[in-house]
């Protein structure tokens, strides 16, 4: 993240032109924000212009002068305050295990999303009994339960004796733990895990000669056998898999029992798996692997966050080193990186006691927090001892003021256009990113506190112990006489940075800002590479809209867990071999209707019909009551035309096949609600998912009778509906703001422009390219585009800024220019964001894998930008607005010959 730091290591860049600002002359501007001029310093007018809009910005700088002085005054205070504030709000972590929130449902599905509204119609409409009457087709949730597969090794059949023998073997295991007495029944007994258990013995193993596929008889056994292969009249040859799903009551006491059995069960699930079975592998699951997969991925992170101060600490303290015993800043690094770690315990203990429900993706925000506090440390220390250079050192008040009135603006406004980034990110229907934005945003307001208060006061303590010519580390006085000169070299080096015993002298220019001068400026505005530049622009364009059109929406539900979970491998084997089939969807006649009416009637069929035609919906599977109902009327020779036929004689119905009873909610007159199902196929992917939801809801909405279509897993669909929309309105809105806050405080007009190019180029190439960095448009990756908003803003503002004020004569001039005061600190802040989220890269979860990706997809397209496209495009601007008059004044404003209204 680039940021202004007006002086790394202690390199002075001399000679630099009046009107940049004076941390910006000092070699190292923050790239982070907008580097502008004191009020009337670049133009002679001092009031509100059309072209330099300084009207915020003026009284803005002369608030910040007030406030260094105070903390220069009495510094203690604002170090004691933020530490006893820290520490009083920090004890909001004791709520932390009753504010953690990780129900995936809950926060990574849109609030409000129909399917939610569906259920609660389907669970008052048709109540469940879980020790009576279960079905799995009828179930409003997914239910509670334990599922096996059993894959044939070495491409075997399931369905042969020795693996046959196997699977009989492992459900005597599984039952043996005591699921009979917990298991969902039917009929008295429990339901079947597999409907094909009862032919797996060698009795009936001639039955199974007989099977065919996807129905044999009344058995639907698409989702109990995978891997199936059939002759050419649709008979059973061989099976690769076949799956087993025990499930459990959740009708009252019965589903803490079952919730226990669970957990047991995950505990044996190792031992089960790895029986001595010589024909199959088993992988395993449950209703609650899922969630107890997701909870443990905060866990894994926290070792990640102790290697992530590590870094940001050796970069920080590298970054301050000095080769004086005096002059060196460790201890202002390190309290640098403190001021960060004090922001996220004040925030996130202030919403801990606010109630803010703490979600996974939280744990991200530790991360992101370092990088932005490390950043503006470096701004601080290089506006602090560019001060130093100017005034008198002994007036600690005027130069924390002149350090306050150029530093703390950039910090203002890139914190500004970050915390409204976040803040606007919360108007989402995720509930996932509302915790992760508010979190974060507040860390950015503490860290920002922080930074002008603590921070501040130990930038003024530190100077005291160099005014009292005192060692960086011992404190003790260092002072250069004979005695000491004498001394070894070792002892010198160590006490006063020194083998030779007289004091070390200040450094010379900074190498890398040598290089943006002298080198890469002049190559990059050759006239031979800027064609090469635009296109790779091009490119870069031209890839990243394409990329935008080819990305995947959703959430991959087996994304929740961590690459080696036994989750990961239950999804594979089921995506390898039971995808064919999918959810078995409910349709709902919501209202009562005259179903002995055959106009009616008939036009539920052609309802029905009209679903059934929908490609991804196999019509030989449907199950409709209805149906059933209209061929027994006449199988009985039943008028069913009149309402008291109709609903007397349905209980000839229900006796024949007992389920339907809990398909019809009736009263004693009439049919309030009643439901019929229909067969999915071939939904293998998310494009399949959103394809199937949508065209199922509108050919209900289109249908003449009141229609719902329902499945438990269309509360995870609903995300297809929101996401989009979510992500576009969230993004225009923040980058709106950013506009606007750009335009108040930034006093360019044009700098702007060139800022908001910026973000539209950096969110499109970001959002592009995670198409080929396999990552999916859900609410994990939204919360990273929000963050894009505020980052894209940092890289661009200050090339262009100093672009315009330039007084050089040509436009390639003004930019090597730019380069040469911002190139070094554009990279150094790309460096230190990217050091704090680089060890995300080798967390073995998606969620913390994907905030790695986006993260750096930001800083290199950011960095791309400042350092290249920008600085070209530039030169092609400036070719149009002439050459600037020099003038006799380093203070007067630059006239053109040509074209007035430029700048």
């Amino acid at each position: 993240r680039s940021r202004e730091s007006s002086k790394e290591g202690g390199f002075e860049q001399p000679g630099l032109v009046e009107g940049v600002p004076a941390h910006s002359k000092a070699g190292v501007p923050a790239a982070r924000a907008p580097a502008w001029p004191m009020a009337g310093s670049q133009h002679p007018a001092d009031g509100c212009s059309c072209r330099n809009t300084n009207c915020v910005e003026r009284p803005l700088r002369r608030l910040f002068e007030g406030l260094g002085s105070g903390v220069a005054a009495c510094p203690w205070p604002f170090v004691l305050v933020p530490l006893l504030l820290s520490g009083g709000l920090g004890a909001g972590f004791l709520f932390l295990p009753q504010r953690q929130d990780n129900d995936i449902e809950r926060q990574f599905t849109p609030t409000g999303g129909p399917a939610k509204a569906e259920r609660d119609f389907v669970r008052q409409h048709f109540p469940t009994n879980d020790s009576e009457h279960f079905s799995v087709w009828q179930l409003p949730t997914e239910g509670a339960y334990a599922a096996l597969i059993a894959v044939a090794a070495d491409g075997n059949s399931v369905l042969a004796a020795e693996a046959r023998h196997d699977v009989l073997k492992l459900d005597e295991a599984v039952r043996a733990r005591g699921y009979e007495q917990r298991c969902a029944r039917s009929g008295g007994v429990c339901a079947s895990p597999n409907p094909l258990l009862p032919l797996l013995c060698d009795a009936a193993v001639a039955a199974l000669g007989e099977l065919t596929f996807p129905v044999s008889g009344t058995l639907f056994l698409g989702t109990a056998l995978g891997g199936v292969r059939t002759d050419a009249g649709g008979r059973v040859l061989s099976a690769r898999a076949l799956k087993l799903v025990y499930y459990l009551r959740e009708d009252g006491p019965a589903a803490a029992e079952s919730r226990q059995w669970l957990e047991e069960f995950l505990q044996a699930a190792p031992e089960l798996a790895a029986m001595n079975f010589s024909s199959i592998q088993v992988t395993y699951f449950t209703s609650l692997s899922r969630q107890m997969e997701f909870e443990a991925n905060t866990r894994s992170v926290i070792p990640l966050v102790s290697i992530t101060y590590f870094l940001t600490i050796t970069f920080s303290v590298i970054s301050c080193l000095r080769l004086s015993c005096i002059r060196n800043n460790v201890w202002l690094a390190c309290c640098g990186v403190v001021s960060a770690g004090l922001a996220v315990l004040s925030s996130f203990g202030l919403l801990l006691f606010c109630g803010v429900p703490f979600v996974v993706t939280v744990a991200n925000a530790p991360f992101l927090i370092l990088g932005v506090g490390v950043d503006d440390m470096f701004i601080m220390i290089a506006s602090w001892e560019q001060s130093l250079r100017k005034k008198d050192k002994s007036d600690v008040k005027s130069l924390l003021a002149e350090t306050y009135s150029e530093a703390a603006l950039s910090v203002t406004i890139t914190t500004l256009t970050d915390v409204l980034a976040f803040f606007i990110g919360t108007w989402t229907a995720f509930p996932s990113v509302r915790s992760f934005c508010l979190y974060t945003g507040t860390a950015f307001v503490f860290c920002y506190v922080y930074t002008m208060t603590f921070f501040g006061a130990i930038i003024v303590l530190n100077h005291k112990r160099e005014q009292g010519n005192r060692h960086w580390l011992t404190c003790m006085p260092v002072g250069v006489d004979k005695e000491q000169a004498k001394k070894s070299c070792l002892y010198n080096a160590c006490c006063i940075g020194s083998c030779s015993g007289q004091s070390s002298q200040p450094e010379g220019e900074h190498p890398m800002s040598m290089f943006f001068t002298k080198y890469y400026g002049p190559f990059l505005t050759n006239k031979w590479i800027k064609p090469l530049v635009a296109l790779l622009y091009g490119a870069y364009l031209g890839g990243s809209i394409y990329g935008c059109t080819q990305i995947r929406e959703g959430i991959d539900l087996r994304n929740l867990a961590s690459d080696d979970s036994y989750v990961i491998a239950y999804y594979d084997d089921d995506d390898k071999y039971f995808s064919a089939y999918g959810p078995c969807v409910m349709v709902v006649v919501t209202e009562s209707v005259d179903y002995w009416n055959e106009t009616v009637r008939l036009g539920i069929e052609n309802c029905t019909q009209d679903l059934e035609g929908i490609s991804y919906i196999d019509k030989n599977l449907s199950r409709s009551w209805l149906r059933a109902y209209t061929e027994y009327a006449k199988q009985q020779s039943l008028n069913i035309n009149d309402n008291g036929t109709f609903i007397s004689n349905l209980t000839g119905l229900f006796q024949y096949v007992p389920t339907f009873e809990w398909d019809v909610n009736k009263t004693h007159d009439k049919i309030e609600a009643s439901r019929f199902y229909i067969q999915t196929v071939n939904v293998t992917s998310a494009i399949d998912e959103k394809n199937l939801v949508n065209q199922l809801r509108e050919t209900a909405k289109q249908c003449s009778i009141p229609l719902m279509v329902y499945h438990p897993a269309f509360i995870y669909y609903d995300q297809y509906l929101v996401i989009v929309q979510n992500t576009i309105q969230n993004v225009i809105i923040a980058a709106g703001a950013m506009l606007v806050v750009s335009l108040l405080l930034i006093p360019n007009p044009l700098c702007c422009l060139w800022v908001t190019f910026a973000i539209a180029s950096v969110i499109v190439g970001v959002a592009g390219f995670m198409t080929f960095w396999n990552i999916n448009l859900d609410s994990i990756s939204m919360i990273n585009l929000v963050i894009c908003i505020g980052f894209s803003v940092d890289f661009s503002a200050h090339i262009s800024y100093a672009f315009v004020v330039s007084r050089e004569p040509s436009a390639n001039d003004r930019a090597i220019e730019a380069l040469s005061l911002l190139g070094y600190p554009v990279l150094q802040g790309a460096v230190s964001t990217i050091l704090g989220v680089v060890v995300l890269a080798a967390a073995k979860t998606y969620i913390f894998r994907t905030f790695f990706k986006i993260m750096f997809l930001v800083i290199l397209f950011g960095a791309l930008h400042g350092l290249v496209f920008i600085p070209v495009f530039l030169t092609f601007y400036g070719s149009f607005c002439g050459t600037p008059h020099k003038t006799k004044s380093k203070t007067e404003a630059p006239r053109y010959r040509d074209d007035k209204d430029c700048p």
